[in-house]
C-alpha cells in the first residue's frame, strides 16, 4: 500500500506540472469591455442559434433574424466609447475574449451594425405597435360615442338627478339641472337615515323597476297582438295583492336583464379606462422618432453598397411614414372629441382634474362596476324573498316624502350641462321615480 500511494502522488504532481506549463505557454485573453459585461455578452452570444457569418449576412441584407435574436443582440450593444476601442484595436484578434472577438468581427465589417440591428428590431415590432395605437384610438372614439348615446347610462344619470333634486328639495341644491360625473363614485357612500341602503342601490332599484315595467308592458302588448287576446286579471284565482307582488317580482327580474346590458353598452368606454394617458399621447411621436433614426442610419450607410439593407429600410419607411401621418391626424381629431366629452360631463371641474382627460372613462368604469355589483345583490335579494309559505316579495317603495324619510345628497352643485334633462327626457317620466 505504501508503494501504491507514493506512485499516485508522483503521477498527480506530474499532471499538475504539465497543466501549469501548458497554461503558461497559452496566450492570455484580451478584454476590452468591463469583465462582467464581457462575460454577460459572451453568455448571450452562446445562447444564439446562429453563426457570426449568419448575423453579418443578416445585418448586410436587413433581414433574416428573429425578433428574439434581434432583442438579444441589441441588448449587448456596446457604448460609443467601447465601439471606438474595439475598432481601434491593433493587436492580434485571435487573443481577444469571446465577446470582444465577436464585436471586433462584426464592427470591422459593418461599423453601423448595431444601429442596423435596432432598425431591424423596430421594423419587426412596428406593425404590432401601430395596431395597438389604432385600437386605442378606436376605443376612445367609440367610448365617447357610447357616453353620449347609451340609453341605459343616460337613464341612470336622469334618475340620479331626479333623486338628488327630491332629496335636496327646499335647498339651493334642490333644482339642479345637472351634476359633475365625478360625483358618481360617491353614490355608494350616501346612506339612508336608517343606514340600510345606499343611494346607489336605491337608484338601481328604481331604474330596474321602471325598465322592468316597460319591458313587461311591451311583452304583453306583443303577445296580445299576436294572439288577438286581451288580459283579464279578474279571472285569476289569486288575490290582488299576490298578483301585484308577482308582477313586482317579474318587473325586477326583467329590469335586471335590461340593466345588465349596461356593461355591453359601455364596453369601449371601459376599454378606454385602461389606457395610460402619457404613454398614449407619446406613442405616435415615439414611432416617428424611430423612423427619423432609421433615416439617419440609411444616410450613414450610404457608402456601403453591399447587401440589401438600404433598399429594405427605404421600402419600409415609405409604407410607415404615410401611415403615421394618418394616425397622427386621427389622434388629433379623437383627442378633440375626448376634450369635448370631458367638457360635456365634467363642466366646472378644476384644471387639475383635466390633466388626465382619460379620467372620465375611469369614473364611468367604476360606476358601471358599482351598478353591476348592485344588480347582483338585488337579484340575490329577490331570490331570497321569493314567495315562501305565503310571504310576499318585498320591494323598495317609491321615493316619497310621506312614505320615506328624505335623504340628503350633497355635491349636486356642479353641473355638466343645463339641458341634460331635456336630452334624456324621453327615457322616463317623472312618475316613474
Amino acid at each position: 500500500f505504501g508503494y501504491s500511494s507514493s506512485y499516485k502522488t508522483q503521477e498527480r504532481n506530474r499532471t499538475l506540472s504539465t497543466l501549469a506549463k501548458s497554461n503558461s505557454n497559452a496566450p492570455a485573453q484580451i478584454f476590452i469591455l468591463e469583465p462582467r459585461k464581457s462575460q454577460n455578452t459572451a453568455i448571450v452570444l452562446r445562447s444564439l442559434a446562429i453563426s457570426r457569418k449568419g448575423i453579418l449576412d443578416a445585418v448586410l441584407d436587413g433581414q433574416g433574424l428573429s425578433v428574439e435574436t434581434l432583442e438579444r443582440l441589441t441588448k449587448i450593444a456596446p457604448t460609443q466609447e467601447e465601439e471606438a476601442k474595439i475598432i481601434q484595436f491593433s493587436g492580434n484578434p485571435d487573443q481577444l475574449a469571446d465577446a470582444e472577438s465577436f464585436l471586433y468581427f462584426i464592427l470591422k465589417a459593418v461599423p453601423t451594425a448595431f444601429n442596423r440591428l435596432k432598425a431591424m428590431l423596430f421594423r419587426s415590432s412596428y406593425n404590432c405597435e401601430v395596431l395597438q395605437l389604432k385600437e386605442q384610438l378606436q376605443a376612445l372614439e367609440m367610448g365617447c360615442k357610447e357616453l353620449r348615446t347609451s340609453g341605459l347610462f343616460l337613464k341612470l344619470l336622469e334618475a340620479i338627478l331626479k333623486a338628488g333634486n327630491r332629496m335636496n328639495a327646499g335647498t339651493s341644491r334642490g333644482n339642479a339641472q345637472g351634476f359633475n360625473l365625478s360625483s358618481l363614485r360617491k353614490l355608494s357612500d350616501v346612506k339612508s337615515t336608517d343606514g340600510k341602503t345606499s343611494l346607489l342601490h336605491f337608484i338601481v332599484e328604481q331604474v330596474v323597476q321602471s325598465e322592468g315595467k316597460r319591458q313587461a308592458i311591451y311583452q304583453k302588448h306583443k303577445l296580445h297582438i299576436s294572439n288577438g287576446e286581451t288580459s283579464n286579471v279578474n279571472n285569476r284565482p289569486y288575490s290582488y295583492s299576490l298578483i301585484q307582488q308577482e308582477a313586482d317580482k317579474e318587473h325586477v327580474l326583467l329590469g335586471l336583464q335590461v340593466l345588465g346590458g349596461l356593461s355591453e353598452e359601455l364596453s369601449e368606454a371601459k376599454k378606454a379606462a385602461s389606457l395610460e394617458y402619457h404613454n398614449f399621447i407619446t406613442m405616435c411621436s415615439t414611432l416617428n422618432a424611430h423612423v427619423s433614426e432609421i433615416r439617419q442610419i440609411i444616410t450613414c450607410c450610404g457608402n456601403i453598397r453591399s447587401g440589401g439593407f438600404i433598399n429594405e429600410m427605404k421600402g419600409f419607411l415609405e409604407e410607415c411614414e404615410g401611415e403615421l401621418d394618418v394616425v397622427k391626424e386621427e389622434q388629433t381629431r379623437i383627442m378633440e372629441l375626448v376634450k369635448k366629452t370631458n367638457e360635456y360631463y365634467l363642466a366646472g371641474a378644476s384644471k387639475d382634474n383635466m390633466v388626465n382627460p382619460f379620467q372620465l372613462f375611469v369614473i364611468v368604469k367604476s360606476f358601471v362596476d358599482m351598478v353591476d355589483k348592485a344588480c347582483i345583490e338585488l337579484k340575490k335579494k329577490v331570490e331570497k324573498k321569493n314567495i315562501v309559505g305565503g310571504e310576499a316579495v318585498s320591494t323598495t317603495p317609491p321615493l316619497s316624502p310621506s312614505k320615506r324619510t328624505p335623504l340628503r345628497f350633497p355635491n349636486f352643485d356642479l353641473y355638466f350641462l343645463s339641458n341634460v334633462s331635456e336630452s334624456t327626457s324621453s327615457s322616463q317620466s317623472e312618475d316613474d321615480f
